[in-house]
């Protein structure tokens, strides 16, 4: 992965909602090539349940600022210690349906095992990025949304897991930063905004 390209990346800055969060996005160098942490949410959450995410979280009172914050989350999601990081960029902030404007920070991470150390994590999984840039396990869609519009949702199937949404949206433009894996020009397919989301995610949104 190209990382200075992330570091010279210009970011978006959100500023207009009600609330902040940030979260990690975390690579790990294995021999086989480089990988992306995820975490999936635990199904009793109210907010996203059963959902890929990247560690990290909601802003608290005594964060000096969102790079502490999502430091902090994933300490307690995953064990992560915030002196491991190398944080090497940042990705355009999100907002998202709950009112959240998110920071992705991208990080290298040591490669070792990570146990979810918090009851909001579900699992730990890391998916290859060589996985995650094959075309054939990549699909989107147009629709119509009922906060932002017009929008395209992307979706990544690997090793059983799908990754869209939220994030979805950061990994997709991590990978455009940092490899020569592009967003094909087209969707596959247009959508009513009342139409079933694929089937691998349909529980998840309901």
């Amino acid at each position: 992965m190209q990382f200075d390209r992330v570091a010279a990346h210009e970011p978006v800055v959100v500023d207009d909602e009600p609330q902040e969060a940030a979260v990690i996005a975390p690579v790990v160098t294995r021999p086989a090539g480089e990988a992306i942490l995820f975490t999936k949410r635990a199904d009793h959450l109210s907010d996203h349940p059963g959902q890929m995410s990247f560690p990290g979280g909601g802003r608290e009172p005594e964060d000096e600022d969102l790079l502490r914050t999502a430091l902090r989350e994933a300490n307690e999601e995953i064990g992560l210690d915030p002196l491991a990081v190398n944080v090497v960029g940042r990705l355009d902030d999100i907002r998202t349906i709950t009112r959240y404007s998110v920071r992705p920070f991208v990080g290298r991470i040591p490669d070792r095992d990570y146990l979810p150390s918090d009851e909001e994590v579900a699992e730990i999984v890391t998916l290859p990025v060589s996985e995650l840039t094959d075309l054939d396990n990549y699909e989107s869609e147009h629709r119509d949304h009922p906060h932002y519009g017009e929008i395209r949702l992307h979706f990544f199937y690997v090793d059983g897991y799908t990754v869209w949404g939220a994030t979805a949206r950061m990994l997709v433009q991590l990978l455009e930063l940092a490899t020569d894996w592009r967003v094909p020009p087209e969707p596959d397919r247009y959508m009513e905004p009342d139409d079933d989301l694929p089937p691998s995610v349909r529980d998840e949104a309901e």
